[in-house]
């Protein structure tokens, strides 16, 4: 494997590791400014997979499918970050501290709501993921050097697309509470 590859293996390891440690020091040692510290820590993991990435680009790197990974994680990571690390809170506070309510779960039509904001946040990953691609295909200038890049770019928008529908299937056949026997 590639360097970009063990890269982005350890970015998506230490973004749950600092979540881990940002929640563990908040909550179990009491410490929220260090808590709050290591959780702000995410963003600088989406800045080395970057920096790392540009040069490995501008050295002369062929664009391969962990380049386009990259922007993908980067894209995601920007825009899932803050709603994965609240739905990480929560969980921990409740499973973990024993503390506040029961982390919720939408039915109904408020499921399909819920999925519909959720694919809204993926189409904007989608746009700044694929721009991210576009600008990476641009700056080589080099269709051989860039292939892969559109191979990515095609695959989420197929992926994009059956997330609209499921989307829209929700509000369809939206999904009942489930029945305790």
């Amino acid at each position: 494997m590639n360097l970009i590859v063990w890269l982005i293996i350890f970015c998506e390891i230490a973004f749950w590791v600092v979540i881990l440690l940002g929640l563990v020091t908040r909550y179990i040692f009491k410490k929220k400014t260090l808590g709050l510290f290591f959780l702000a820590l995410t963003p600088v993991i989406d800045l080395i997979l970057l920096i790392t990435t540009s040069v490995d680009l501008i050295n002369g790197a062929t664009a391969e499918i962990p380049h386009a990974i990259a922007a993908v994680y980067i894209a995601v990571s920007l825009v899932f970050g803050k709603s994965m690390i609240k739905w990480a809170d929560d969980r921990f506070r409740y499973y973990v501290m024993k503390e506040g309510p029961k982390p919720n779960k939408p039915v109904g039509l408020a499921y399909a709501k819920h999925y519909a904001k959720s694919w809204l946040k993926h189409l904007l990953s989608y746009f700044i993921g694929t721009g991210i691609l576009h600008l990476i295909i641009y700056f080589i200038h080099d269709k051989n050097r860039t292939e892969a890049m559109d191979g990515v770019i095609h695959l989420w928008t197929i992926v994009i697309i059956i997330d609209l529908i499921i989307c829209i299937s929700y509000f369809v056949w939206p999904p009942k509470e489930k029945k305790h026997h």
